[in-house]
């Protein structure tokens, strides 16, 4: 008998979650008293495996960040890829990841899909924490001055910044550490790889353990939240999935084909139509990596780009150009800073982009990368990574949408690379009908 995939699986725990959890509001209404079974009450239990699952999520973060860039790094640094051609690959993942993260902190900014009526909808989404308690923390986590969060990325103790969760810290130096490792001796270079890959499959293999508990991770999130906040909790949050998918369209039929067509001299609609089978194939199973085969063939008979730039343009794309993904981080955090009634300041929302840029790169390809990453955010400016919860709602038809963000971005930079490296593709401008 066929396994049910897992993101059936997560769906059903969130229509289960929802009804049960719809059951003990209803019934906490009514009495005034929680339901319990045997003494203790449903949303006690909830929140115990909610949070079991959430405290498995962040046991990983530093590990998985710190492997899965030193690997990462190492590997792009190495055989000569960061010549002209990795130059102009990365620059461009980088300036269109950018570019998601501005788009969606722009529209989640003027939507403001916290607040209800003007007020934040920490009260509808069961958020616990006290404002005047946060804002201190983010005070703290996040400085007004831009200059201090550069300060923050050299932690004068990498051990201590690991302990604190100062992720941005702990990112530079696995920048560092595998870029120096290329420029060892082989005799040295070799067993420190083989020893950082190794950590990197190790943490990709607890991960994909911890995911199969997702489900129930997920039910009790999801129940806890509606078990206390009752249904008027998904009135904000269908805001927020609406308000981020609306980026997603900013950044797909806007940015990228501008970009198309004044950096690679490209046809914005062809070459979409070209890679539609991949978009869709990415749409339907919300994984860049398992997209991968049908991009390169999309890109490469229907764009016309050759298989030179497409063979490491595109596998590069899978694992570090998530456009989609980090757009989708940034609003998160700020949605639920809205939500708790923070005023975050340029230095906090700086903060922001940057980690999101960081972490779209570093745990790009960990299954659910997304929860990994917001938890990392959520954690590096203040802020409650209990808040998690509200978001799984919606957030399978976002995984979705945003997975076909990151799989055009890739095609579009494969198609501007192509025009830059000389190529005459199938999408330039000019070439007939």
């Amino acid at each position: 008998m066929r396994k049910l995939e897992l993101h059936w699986q997560i769906l059903i725990a969130i229509v289960v979650a929802g009804i049960i959890g719809g059951y003990v509001f209803n019934a906490q209404a009514e009495t005034g008293v929680d339901p319990t079974i045997f003494g203790i009450s449903y949303i006690s239990i909830f929140e115990y495996v909610g949070t079991i699952f959430l405290n498995a999520l962040k046991m990983i973060i530093v590990p998985l960040i710190m492997s899965s860039i030193i690997v990462g790094v190492a590997g792009i640094g190495s055989g000569g890829n960061l010549g002209a051609l990795g130059g102009k690959t990365l620059l461009f993942y980088a300036a269109t990841t950018l570019a998601a993260i501005l788009v969606g902190l722009i529209i989640i900014n003027a939507v403001g899909p916290g607040y209800v009526d003007g007020e934040p909808a920490k009260e509808l989404l069961a958020l616990e924490a006290s404002t005047a308690d946060l804002e201190e923390r983010v005070a703290g986590k996040g400085p007004g001055d831009v200059a201090k969060i550069f300060l923050r990325m050299v932690p004068p103790n990498i051990v201590k910044a690991a302990v604190e969760g100062q992720m941005l810290g702990i990112i530079f130096f696995a920048i560092l550490f595998g870029y120096f490792m290329t420029h060892l001796d082989n005799e040295y270079a070799e067993p420190l790889y083989r020893f950082w890959n190794a950590v990197f499959h190790v943490m990709m293999r607890m991960t994909e353990w911890i995911m199969l508990f997702a489900p129930i991770g997920v039910f009790g999130l999801v129940a806890g939240v509606i078990a206390k906040a009752g249904y008027k909790a998904t009135g904000p949050l269908a805001v927020f999935a609406v308000a981020v998918l609306a980026a997603l369209a900013v950044h797909a039929f806007v940015t990228l084909p501008i970009l198309l067509r004044v950096v690679g001299r490209a046809n914005p609609l062809k070459t979409m139509r070209g890679v539609a089978q991949a978009m869709l194939t990415a749409f339907s199973t919300a994984s860049s990596s398992a997209t991968l085969p049908v991009t390169m063939e999309c890109v490469e008979d229907n764009v016309g780009v050759s298989n030179k730039i497409s063979s490491f343009v595109l596998p590069l794309g899978a694992t570090v150009n998530m456009n989609g993904t980090a757009l989708y981080e940034c609003a998160a955090a700020i949605f639920i800073a809205q939500a708790y009634g923070l005023e975050l300041t340029f230095g906090v929302q700086f903060s922001i982009v940057a980690i999101a840029l960081l972490t779209s790169i570093g745990v790009a390809g960990v299954p659910s990368a997304s929860l990994v990453a917001i938890a990392i955010i959520l954690g590096a400016i203040g802020l409650p990574i209990e808040a998690l919860g509200v978001l799984m709602v919606f957030d399978r038809i976002l995984d979705m949408a945003r997975t076909s963000v990151n799989v055009w971005g890739d095609a579009s930079c494969a198609t501007i690379v192509a025009r830059l490296e000389g190529e005459k593709t199938n999408v330039a401008i000019g070439l007939k009908e």
